[in-house]
């Protein structure tokens, strides 16, 4: 009687042990595809957020106009750089949304991916050559790392300015 219950014990230690590398093989595979799906789900958001911002400055209207966009960034950073009148996102991730090396035009927007390694640099860009992207009414750069809290983008349209370019203001509130 004793035997048995050893027997039983032994069997049900086993039977764990199995359970949990079996469980451990699993997560391996999964894991990675997870994290790539996570991944290109914050590529296709971020994109969608850059198309946004690009249709509100396109789109802003007469002198004195103003709009107030949130966007919330989980992964990444969006760096506003007024020196060059551009408008970028950067992220690392282990999704490769296109081909190392190559510019990917997404309307306005261009995409390019990077490889390091396992890890894909993407840069997702808005270059604006008819227009003065200004940071609180200066010509500078302004980097939004990630928040758990949203951003708020206050973009107004400051007329034109002597080079007769559309000045677009952008102001970053936490």
């Amino acid at each position: 009687m004793i035997n048995k219950r050893g027997q039983v014990w032994v069997e049900t230690v086993i039977y764990t042990l199995v359970a949990f590398t079996l469980m451990g093989l699993v997560l391996t595979f999964a894991k990675p595809k997870i994290e790539e799906l996570q991944d290109k789900g914050i590529i296709e958001q971020s994109i969608n957020i850059m198309q946004e911002i690009d249709s509100i400055i396109n789109d802003i209207g007469s002198t004195g106009n103003q709009r107030v966009i949130s966007i919330g960034i989980s992964k990444g950073s969006i760096t506003v750089d007024g020196t060059n009148d551009k408008i970028i996102f950067e992220l690392a991730s282990v999704y490769e949304y296109s081909e190392p090396g190559s510019d990917v035009q997404v309307g306005n927007i261009i995409v390019l991916n990077e490889k390091t390694g396992d890890i894909n640099n993407l840069n997702i860009s808005i270059n604006y050559n008819n227009h003065n992207i200004q940071i609180n009414g200066k010509d500078e750069s302004e980097k939004i790392e990630r928040s758990s809290t949203p951003y708020r983008l206050i973009i107004t349209n400051n007329g034109l300015d002597d080079a007769n370019k559309k000045r677009i203001n952008i102001e970053i509130v936490n």
